[in-house]
């Protein structure tokens, strides 16, 4: 199973919105986040393939050096600065010249030129705008990659989180006669393996949850007449 296909899976689970997690556009979008175009990001994630350097008909090593130049430059379009007016602003070449350890000329000079930097200076100018160097050279589906990783983490820790308040709560219940009915299936299993060690209980409890849910949606297609 995919990446994504985990993610949309976790989401289904949590009940949260599909289009606010994988949003394309925007400010911490997939494009803003991964450092790839927009249409680059939906052609990804339709399962399409994107061409990487060594498959292009240029040459790998230009195409290379272009693409960490044309990300350094996504950066500088997308990381702006606050300004005391309120606004945001582009930082100059000074500015990122003296986080990252080189000079204006050099920047301005590598911007022109389209020659990439060394990884020293490369990863120097990524740390500045609170990225690691894999932002600049990875491909574009490794890029994407990384991105969808770090949003399945969160959406698996929030999984976990809520399996452990459910369990805390039935636990809590004790040996009451009279559970509450909203819990459905799921509830009446978690309070079953009250006992049951935590490591052992929830696998147990999120695959119930999963047949239960494919059982709702069945009932639900069912009375549609589908």
């Amino acid at each position: 199973m995919s990446t994504l296909q985990r993610i949309v899976a976790l989401l289904d689970r949590l009940g949260d919105d599909r289009g606010d997690v994988l949003r394309v556009e925007g400010e911490g979008g997939l494009s803003h986040a991964s450092g790839l175009p927009v249409a680059e990001v939906e052609a990804l994630l339709r399962g399409e393939q994107v061409a990487s350097a060594a498959e292009s008909g240029a040459d790998a090593v230009e195409a290379r050096h272009r693409r960490v130049l044309d990300r350094i430059l996504f950066l500088r379009a997308t990381r702006l600065r606050p300004s005391t007016d309120g606004q945001r602003r582009v930082y100059s070449l000074a500015e990122i010249a003296a986080g990252a350890g080189t000079s204006p000329q050099w920047l301005d000079k590598m911007i022109k030129t389209g020659k990439a930097p060394n990884l020293d200076h490369a990863a120097g100018i990524a740390q500045f705008f609170g990225e690691r160097i894999e932002f600049l050279v990875a491909e574009p589906a490794e890029a994407l990659d990384r991105v969808l990783r770090d949003i399945h983490n969160e959406l698996l820790e929030r999984a976990f989180e809520r399996q452990d308040r459910d369990l805390r709560r039935l636990k809590d219940m004790g040996t009451a006669p009279d559970p509450n009915p909203e819990l459905g299936v799921v509830g009446y299993a978690a309070r079953a393996l009250a006992e049951v060690p935590d490591d052992t209980a929830q696998p147990l409890i999120a695959l119930i949850e999963s047949v239960a849910r494919r059982a709702r949606e069945e009932r639900a297609r069912e009375a549609r007449g589908e």
